[in-house]
């Protein structure tokens, strides 16, 4: 029995699906949260063990979901029902879909948001609206840009409909077009940025901090921050890289195409410090400056360069692009599923997606100005939106889709879609049902605040706790796959 369905939709070629998924891992993480978690966490201690993990738990992971969408054809509630039902399991497991689909959308709703803030801060430095002498002085731009709904609304209600447009288009002619030109033109522009930096005084200090390895400044938290940044960078559990999947030709690598996805993610992260920590240290700022370092100490920082407004401009023109292609990956596992389960053509489903994301996103837009104090337990809805989605849905998709083709499965399915040698598929199975997943449960566990976990002292015993794992599912997975296929 075969699940294999005949593909509506394919990539031109493997590079327009690299293009694609690199764009949708890149976004906003890699260049807004990754320079900043790497200053607040010690610089090139942090980047080590976010390699590792990238090595460790993402590559893996990865390789599953696109495995899912190839094998299943469809959105991730169709592909992951049809693998399922080819290795005799019910459509109770398209929940891990599902969820997934939710989570994409979700973190759309909060998304469309802070890329609005890249938008108006491309439109701010075009007008000279930047003009500040303090960091509290641009702190009080951002608060100002924050605080009025019709003007925040505006911003990320335009980032919707370019995304919409964009995607309405269809996989060839919209998405594959628009990351062709996106992707290589933000690269450029970092490699502009990093040559400027190379003459600004404070390239060698950058070096330094991004690659210069002590153990000492290695904290339990910044190691945990590493393990949870390199699962949430790759878009993994939110839809999209399983629905990008689903469009890659048969006969192309995804051992080799995943590899090729995480190095230019990760690239592209090291590019982006290389071309924003120069210019911080270059000018006397704080490189642990939090969330704020986009958008209140850079733009300090440009605003006192020759060429200042120039590099600034190209700076938010690469960061407004880098928030389309993640928008554009996570609302199409929706309009996917929409397209093909439901029979609606894909322009309708992307502007009938596109009224109920914009109806959310402008209440978590509210969440910065009149809807702050509509709070539940604390949180108002953008902080609910980013709490489930980060803490909850992606943790519990990504442990879901690696027990699922770790040890429910049929070997053969994977074995078949992967391409390994005897040698790699074992060291990937290996990684699938034992050290990613373990990994996964830790950030959960961390996440959640259940107990506070030290892995300075505590690393042993995780070490222990996966090598028992081994062993029980060495000894009772036939057992378990048995029972749950029964």
């Amino acid at each position: 029995m075969t699940t294999r369905e005949k593909p509506q939709n394919l990539w031109m070629g493997r590079w327009g699906f690299v293009l694609a998924a690199t764009g949708s891992a890149v976004g906003l993480g890699n260049i807004w949260k990754f320079p900043y978690m790497t200053g607040e966490y010690g610089g090139g201690a942090f980047v080590l063990v976010y390699l590792l993990c990238i090595a460790a738990i993402g590559i893996p992971i990865m390789m599953v979901e696109i495995g899912y969408g190839r094998r299943g054809r469809g959105s991730p509630i169709d592909a992951i029902r049809r693998v399922a039902r080819e290795s005799g399991q019910g459509a109770g497991w398209s929940l891990i879909g599902w969820m997934a689909m939710l989570c994409g959308f979700m973190i759309l709703s909060f998304y469309v948001v802070v890329a609005g803030w890249s938008v108006s801060y491309l439109w701010k430095t075009v007008t000279g609206g930047l003009n500040a002498d303090t960091v509290d002085g641009m702190a009080a731009i951002f608060g100002a840009n924050n605080a009025s709904p019709w003007n925040l609304g505006f911003w990320s209600t335009l980032v919707t409909v370019v995304t919409m447009v964009i995607v309405g288009k269809g996989v060839q002619e919209g998405i594959e077009k628009s990351v062709r030109w996106m992707m290589p033109g933000m690269v450029v522009m970092l490699g502009i940025m990093i040559v400027y930096a190379m003459f600004s005084g404070g390239f060698g200090q950058a070096l330094d901090f991004l690659f210069g390895f002590e153990i000492g400044k290695l904290s339990s938290a910044g190691l945990l921050a590493a393990m949870g940044h390199a699962f949430f960078t790759l878009s993994l559990a939110s839809g999209a890289i399983l629905t990008y999947g689903s469009y890659l030709p048969d006969g192309k690598s995804i051992a080799r195409t995943t590899f090729t996805v995480a190095i230019c993610d990760t690239l592209v992260a090291l590019m982006a410090g290389l071309a924003i920590f120069p210019v911080i240290f270059a000018n006397g700022l704080d490189p642990a400056s939090g969330p704020g370092l986009i958008f209140m100490s850079l733009p300090l920082a440009f605003e006192q360069m020759p060429l200042g407004t120039l590099l600034e401009a190209i700076f938010f023109i690469m960061l407004t692009m880098a928030a389309l292609t993640s928008a554009i990956s996570m609302i199409e596992a929706t309009v996917a599923w929409l397209n093909e389960s439901k029979g609606i053509s894909r322009v309708k489903a992307a502007w009938g997606t596109g009224i109920v994301l914009w109806i959310v996103s402008t209440l978590a837009m509210l969440s910065f100005n009149v809807g702050a104090d509509w709070t539940l337990v604390g949180k108002n809805v953008f902080g609910w939106l980013d709490y489930l989605t980060s803490r909850w849905m992606m943790p519990l998709g990504g442990l879901g889709m690696a027990i699922l083709a770790g040890f429910v499965l049929r070997d053969d399915i994977f074995r078949s879609e992967l391409g390994l040698s005897r040698t790699q598929h074992a060291l990937w199975l290996f990684m699938i049902r034992y050290v990613s997943p373990l990994g996964i449960v830790v950030i959960f566990i961390d996440a959640l605040g259940v107990m506070t976990l030290d892995m300075g002292r505590q690393w042993p015993w995780l070490l222990a706790a996966l090598v028992v794992l081994t062993v029980i599912g060495e000894l009772f997975s036939p057992r378990l796959r048995k029972q749950l296929a029964g």
